[in-house]
């Protein structure tokens, strides 16, 4: 048991790199190529965020085969929608059936050839042609417009419940929301953040697009991925910075070749480092392409690729990693496994939602907890913090 059911997705127009990003994350197979619409049905991944582990606090490193000395990798999955093109809203380029595959994830990441070398509808063209600045609101209003679409859709039955004694508007909106993937409480907070009419039979399409806004904004946010960073004009990495409120450079292409040449043993190089150490002779070709990828690395940190994964999980939807153990003084489970599981939770999350997490029963049949480090009860309110590492005590363990 690790990770959660977390999920990011992939989004853009074709060919800006998206199967790349998804490949280079990833490591699984996907068809790419500069042709629209190369990605048609989603491909589904399994990515990690990478942490500390707790075991860096202990003598010796843990039995988790996603701690990599003291690196700890931790699922989450990771979705590659199909390129949307202007007008993806409209149905435009399969683009209902593209933004319906982004309904499930709890964040977007935007992907933007920074090189400017496709064009609107994500066709080559001769780079630094295209302004990709243009990219940054294209998906955000792409997704706040088919929203609206769906709310405009589905407000007759809003408006039908209104005629009814009891009616409460909040429950209308929560219900209709809730289908779309929206918890009560984000509903909640989105109401509580808009003006709208109380009588739904005044409101019109600005009111159901204000609404839709609020709401994509916080259940879906969006951050920019400035990919193909390494062959962009630098002042246009300095203008997509300006034009959105989290952008990462970053090489898909540089970051899957690293991937590829450590799977191969030629490197050693773990996603999200900033540098790589070459163990074994490489050929001329290699040897200038990681030469190439070092110069990136020595002018971003990093490749950007684990970068923009962590800062979408661990900034931007606030989540940190707890990791569970039944042997309070060990670390261990019930095997004797050091540290073996790690599961993301939201900011504020409690002992019970750590323990709902590891299981359901786990969770109906909870006590208490104790917190490992300090080796003390914690009360059921305490809000847990990254790397913390706790006992459940539980009817059902």
């Amino acid at each position: 048991m690790s990770g959660g059911s977390l999920s990011l997705a992939l989004a853009g127009k074709p060919n800006a790199g998206k199967s790349t990003f998804f490949h280079a994350a990833t490591l699984a197979d996907v068809e790419v190529g500069n042709y629209p619409f190369t990605t048609i049905d989603p491909n589904r991944g399994v990515t990690h965020v990478r942490t500390d582990c707790p075991c860096l606090d202990r003598e010796h490193r843990c039995d988790s085969e996603n701690c990599h000395d003291g690196i700890r990798f931790v699922p989450v999955e990771l979705l590659d929608v199909a390129g949307l093109v202007p007008g993806a809203h409209e149905g435009r380029g399969l683009g209902n059936q593209f933004l319906d595959a982004l309904s499930n994830a709890d964040a977007v990441l935007n992907v933007v050839d920074a090189s400017g070398g496709t064009n609107a509808e994500g066709e080559p063209i001769e780079q630094g042609s295209y302004d990709p600045v243009k990219d940054v609101d294209f998906i955000r209003e792409e997704m706040d417009l088919w929203l609206a679409g769906i709310i405009n859709r589905n407000f007759e039955g809003v408006e039908r419940r209104s005629r009814s004694p009891n009616f409460d508007l909040e429950d209308a909106l929560t219900e209709l929301l809730g289908d779309l993937g929206a918890s009560d409480a984000a509903v909640a907070a989105t109401l509580r953040s808009i003006d709208y009419p109380d009588d739904p039979l005044s409101w019109d399409d600005d009111d159901r697009e204000r609404l839709a806004r609020e709401l994509r904004a916080r259940t879906k946010p969006i951050l920019v991925v400035a990919n193909k960073a390494d062959i962009a004009d630098p002042a246009t990495i300095d203008r997509l910075r300006e034009a959105a409120d989290r952008v990462i450079p970053a090489t898909a292409q540089g970051e899957l070749a690293l991937r590829r040449a450590a799977d191969a043993g030629a490197i050693e190089y773990e996603p999200g480092d900033e540098s790589f150490t070459v163990l074994e002779s490489v050929t001329d070709e290699q040897k200038a392409g990681l030469e190439r990828i070092e110069t990136v690395l020595e002018r971003f940190g990093n490749t950007g690729i684990q970068q923009a994964l962590n800062e979408a999980v661990y900034e931007m939807l606030e989540y940190f990693t707890s990791y569970p153990v039944q042997n309070e003084n060990n670390w261990t489970d019930g095997q004797d496994r050091m540290l073996p599981d790690a599961f993301l939770l939201e900011e504020g999350a409690t002992p019970l939602d750590l323990a709902y997490a590891v299981h359901s029963d786990i969770g109906e049949g909870y006590l208490h907890a104790i917190d490992a480090r300090e080796n003390r009860r914690i009360s059921d309110g305490h809000e847990l913090d990254e790397g913390d590492v706790v006992k459940i005590i539980s009817t059902a363990s």
